[in-house]
């Protein structure tokens, strides 16, 4: 700032005052750190489908060692597995998860905006439970612990509580907060607060709590109908995942198979509601193999969304040994053998293909930057903190094809008037997840509306 006083016959003085304005505590951390930890802010929550589908492979592979009074040829086929094998990828899945639980632990730390804005995310917050569940997966399918342990009980609530925390959270916003409703913010990756669920309701079943373990699988089965029947009607401003996270598609049935394991533990034998949730889960499954065009864009280039084929193959495969040991039938044994050795492969190439291409999982010219979203400023009238679920929530921003205004529409998010406003950081956070295409395909969407009515 600069004074200047004249006056007729007196020279001209000057002073000079200079005003330093403080940055943000926030800010000013970030821009300190040192460029060692820059690769945290391309780091996310959906690495850890990598230790999920390990940890659910290692279960696996404890169900087929386990002695049992299955007696039929293909059964003892796995107990040539040597118990070595199983301890080694126990290892190798215990290693990982502790490597990917340290870093996220880390950039909580240095960079808990990023995490803020995970969490504000619409497909991210579904992979914040995914550490937990892979926890719960690998305390399951422990060696060296057993349900009766005293650790055992321990690590369940540890590894639970913040599971049911994640649940208040989203799942009470998605009846009490208008802004973000199921229909608008519904993909297949909410069907992993249903997963968690599942999956802790299995522990407590195996340690003998009965009362916990109806309670979690009444939560998570509850929602898995809704979530389901809204996922299956395809709202308008619901399917926004692009090419790329279409492996997601295969929680569709990992939700049911996982059902089926938690009841079996619940009422002790592979009864009529077991049977009946791992049918539903063939036939899913039988759904979605049939249309390799769904998931061929998707495997053009390789991408650690791949890791979502792993799992819900695992579980299946765990599902189908059961039914085995029930039914002690010929076809059900060969579905077994047919779904355990598929799972298995695929890990196993999956895991040959992370390797391979390790440099290229957080590369600094990766467009999974960050997401800055949340912390943008209001550009379509509403808090911060909800951007996301308007920006990403263009995909509604048309009528459908009957004519309706969109349930986004519907609620005032007027979408339709911020359309190409997107901001940078906005556009970063998409691109994190892989929505970019779903925005662009969507404005594409009404350009050709457009034009139609126009025709008209």
């Amino acid at each position: 700032m600069e004074a200047t006083a004249t006056d007729q016959g007196r020279p001209q003085s000057q002073c000079q005052l200079t005003i330093e304005i403080p940055s943000s505590p926030s800010t000013s951390t970030e821009s300190e750190m040192p460029k060692s930890f820059g690769f945290l802010t391309r780091f996310h929550a959906g690495y850890f489908r990598i230790s999920f589908s390990l940890c659910g492979q290692a279960l696996l592979w404890k169900a087929l060692n386990q002695p049992t009074q299955d007696n039929h040829a293909l059964r003892l086929i796995f107990r040539l597995l040597p118990q070595s094998a199983f301890i080694l990828l126990w290892s190798v899945a215990l290693a990982c998860l502790a490597s990917l639980s340290l870093l996220y632990l880390l950039k909580c730390f240095l960079y808990f905006r990023l995490v803020k804005d995970e969490f504000c995310h619409h497909v991210g917050v579904n992979y914040l439970f995914a550490p937990w569940i892979s926890w719960l997966l690998l305390l399951q399918s422990s060696p060296f612990l057993g349900p009766k342990h005293s650790y055992y009980l321990v690590l369940w609530w540890v590894f639970s509580i913040p599971i049911l925390l994640l649940d208040i959270k989203i799942y009470g916003q998605w009846f009490t907060k208008g802004k973000r409703f199921l229909s608008a913010v519904a993909n297949p990756t909410s069907l992993l607060s249903v997963i968690g669920n599942l999956v802790g309701a299995r522990a407590a079943a195996e340690m003998g709590w009965k009362e916990s373990a109806v309670c979690l699988f009444s939560l998570g089965f509850a929602h898995y109908l809704v979530l389901f029947v809204t996922l299956y009607q395809r709202f308008s401003g619901s399917d926004r995942l692009p090419t790329m996270l279409r492996p997601v598609f295969f929680l569709f049935f990992a939700a049911p198979s996982m059902a089926s394991l938690a009841w079996v533990s619940i009422s002790g034998n592979f009864d009529q509601p077991s049977k009946m949730l791992f049918f539903l889960s063939l036939f899913l499954f039988a759904s979605l193999v049939s249309r390799p065009n769904l998931f061929k864009k998707a495997m053009k280039k390789f991408h650690v969304a791949w890791w979502a084929y792993s799992f819900p193959l695992s579980v299946l495969a765990l599902a189908s040994v059961q039914y085995a040991q029930e039914v002690k039938g010929g076809i059900a044994h060969g579905l077994m053998l047919i779904l355990s050795v598929l799972s298995v492969l695929v890990s196993f190439v999956l895991l040959v293909f992370t390797i391979i291409n390790t440099n290229h999982l957080l590369q600094s010219d990766d467009p999974d930057d960050s997401m800055e979203a949340c912390n943008a400023p209001k550009r379509y009238g509403g808090k911060k903190g909800n951007v996301m679920d308007k920006t990403n929530g263009a995909a509604g921003v048309s009528k459908d094809r009957s004519g309706r205004k969109p349930l986004a529409d519907a609620a005032g998010l007027n979408p339709e008037k911020n359309v190409g406003k997107v901001s940078s950081n906005e556009k970063n956070s998409s691109e994190s997840w892989g929505l970019e295409e779903s925005v662009g395909g969507n404005q594409q969407k009404n350009q050709e509306q457009s034009e139609q009515k126009s025709l008209g």
